[in-house]
């Protein structure tokens, strides 16, 4: 019976909430006493039960929970038949326990959904000479493998013989897929976008980079879902001390109604009421803005923050390659551009996808012939001109001179973090593209606004070069920023910090951040990344909206306070009560409990001003 009474005691608080509305409709509506008296009785009862039940375990591992003083509480308020103070406060209790509790249990799906994402089976090479599927568990380091185009590679290892391109999103983070050649390095999880390739397996199972973001996911969820809330930390001591009053009342006076009225008195009705109102004002709110804020642990903690660490591409960037800058050499723009589109249309690299859609709906020539020039770019007939389109090495090979301008555009091109597209025609240079993963449009006025807030360390994270990372970091403003990064270093950065004292948020989007998104203390996911960092997370940008960043850390923090004013104010009632009791003749049940009841409105109408929360510009 238990077992089944905690089970059901979301039933239960959904029940006690419409026995409050059948009971105060009976009352103001039908002026029908005797129907509100019992709505109210029973949703006393029936609520109290779990709450009881709660009270009653944490008492047999020798812990007084404010479930104890709660349940001591209704039942003395049932005693001296206020029943309307023990409805409420049973109601409020459970759906407080209700908002804490309710998202917790998503986050051990994001274990799950990474498990299947792991490669199942691989190509290895058997004695014989012919490569056979096998079960991942039955390949070991030194195995050689080998992955076709659209496979996952299944360990990480090296690259004997073959080329191609592989996207490396779900370790690196990065959109454009990365080429290998012999005696690059591959990692499980990766997808081979186009090519064959034979590897030696250099680590397999659990010591693969994807293997170590699925253990470090575990562990600092793990690690977090430990943390106690305030309330529960302030009840060891608050819980105790009012049935020690109570009781030594009794003793003393032997009056049993002055007991039960201390105890009704000493009541965390506010307390109880406090917290949850201002969580689910905060995150109401949050939500109107676009900002999921997962409990109010969370938002105490992201009220605390000093450190926002954040993933490069998808994050503070678009997330995808396009045309930024651009230097036409020839005459005529136009004609350049149609040769461009024609060659660029038949290649799937992209690159050539970011040319293509740059240049829009220009029209296109027939192409007669192709050739791909393995790490350079491609040589076509169009129209009957010959089209070079790739990099300097190309040019070079086609005997394309490069003027000084050109060479001079090429080395600003690269400074600013572009990767180089030239385009030669009938060997001459006619056009430049500088093509990079963008900056989010807003993104430095934001990271302003988080520097205003209190903000003191904004850093960046990525797997892209050294170069690219720095520039972006000038760009925006940003204090810290490392490059060349896979999620375990990414983690382990974050640990650092953590270690020198700091309250760190960390900000992605892609697989390869969960990892990140766990260790830290707050994990921010923008919304359009994929279901691991949203359920790994405590806060959700939704729409990806970068914008919302600023509002949500000001947002949380305004809870934060207003929960402890809410707690003053809750403690100081229940203490000028209590005090009242003994040191003055005026103090009465009904005087206390009008006075207990306007605390309780004082802290909802407190908590209700987070819905009209705006952060200041």
């Amino acid at each position: 019976m238990q077992r089944f009474i905690i089970k059901q005691k979301r039933t239960i608080t959904w029940i006690s909430a419409a026995l409050l509305v059948i009971a105060f409709t009976s009352h103001y509506a039908f002026h029908n006493e005797l129907v509100a008296k019992w709505a109210l009785i029973t949703a006393s009862v029936i609520g109290a039960l779990p709450i009881a039940l709660q009270a009653f375990q944490a008492l047999r591992i020798k812990v007084v929970s404010i479930d104890v003083l709660v349940t001591i509480a209704v039942i003395g308020a049932l005693l001296i038949g206020n029943y309307e103070e023990s409805a409420i406060v049973t109601f409020l209790f459970l759906f407080g326990d209700f908002l804490e509790q309710r998202t917790l249990n998503k986050t051990r799906s994001a274990i799950r959904e990474l498990t299947e994402m792991a490669p199942e089976s691989a190509l290895k090479l058997m004695a014989d000479g012919e490569f056979v599927e096998v079960g991942i568990e039955d390949v070991d380091v030194g195995d050689v493998l080998m992955v076709k185009t659209g496979a996952k590679v299944p360990v990480d290892g090296t690259v004997l013989s073959g080329e191609a391109h592989i996207n490396e999103a779900s370790i690196t983070g990065e959109p454009v897929p990365a080429g290998k050649e012999t005696g690059s390095k591959v990692f499980a999880g990766t997808t081979l976008d186009n090519g064959t390739i034979r590897i030696q397996a250099d680590r397999v199972g659990e010591d693969t980079t994807f293997g170590k973001i699925i253990e470090l996911v575990e562990e600092a969820q793990d690690a977090k879902s430990e943390a106690e809330r305030f309330i529960d930390r302030f009840s060891k001591w608050y819980t105790p001390a009012v049935l020690a009053l109570g009781a030594i009342v009794w003793l003393i006076s032997r009056n049993i109604e002055l007991a039960i009225t201390i105890l009704v008195l000493g009541c965390p009705g506010a307390l109880v009421i406090g917290v949850p109102v201002s969580n689910v004002a905060g995150i109401g709110n949050g939500a109107r803005h676009g900002v999921l804020l997962k409990g109010s642990e969370v938002i105490h903690d992201f009220s605390r923050v000093d450190t926002v660490v954040f993933d490069k591409t998808g994050t503070l960037t678009q997330g995808r390659p396009q045309v930024a800058d651009t230097v036409v050499y020839a005459d005529d723009a136009q004609a350049v551009k149609g040769y461009l589109a024609s060659v660029e249309k038949q290649s799937d690299h992209p690159l050539a996808r970011a040319i293509v859609e740059y240049l829009g709906e220009t029209p296109a020539h027939e192409v007669s012939k192709t050739d791909v020039i393995k790490g350079g770019g491609i040589v076509a007939l169009v129209a009957g001109h010959r089209v070079a389109v790739g990099n300097v090495a190309l040019m070079e090979k086609e005997n394309v001179p490069l003027g000084e301008k050109a060479l001079r555009d090429i080395d600003a091109f690269q400074k600013n973090g572009n990767s180089i597209v030239l385009t030669a025609l009938d060997g001459s240079l006619v056009a430049l593209m500088g093509i990079r993963d963008q900056i989010r449009t807003g993104v430095k006025e934001d990271l302003a606004k988080l520097k205003k807030l209190g903000v003191k360390h904004l850093v960046v994270l990525s797997g892209d070069n050294q170069g690219t990372v720095d520039l972006v970091a000038r760009e925006l403003g940003l204090t810290e920023a490392h490059g060349h990064m896979l999620p375990e270093d990414k983690a382990a950065y974050i640990e650092k910090l953590q270690a020198q004292g700091r309250m760190v948020a960390f900000v992605g989007d892609g697989i390869n951040d969960s990892p990140s998104l766990a260790r830290a203390q707050i994990g921010i996911a923008m919304g359009s990344g994929t279901d691991v960092a949203i359920e790994t997370s405590d806060v959700v940008l939704m729409n990806s909206d970068f914008s919302r960043l600023p509002h949500a850390l000001g947002l949380a923090r305004a809870t934060a306070r207003n929960m402890l004013q809410n707690i003053l104010i809750a403690v100081g009632v229940v203490l000028v009560l209590l005090a009242s009791v003994f040191f003055s003749s005026w103090m009465n049940m009904s005087i206390g409990m009008l006075v207990h009841e306007g605390s309780i409105l004082v802290v909802i109408l407190n908590g209700m001003r987070l819905l009209r929360y705006k952060l200041k510009t």
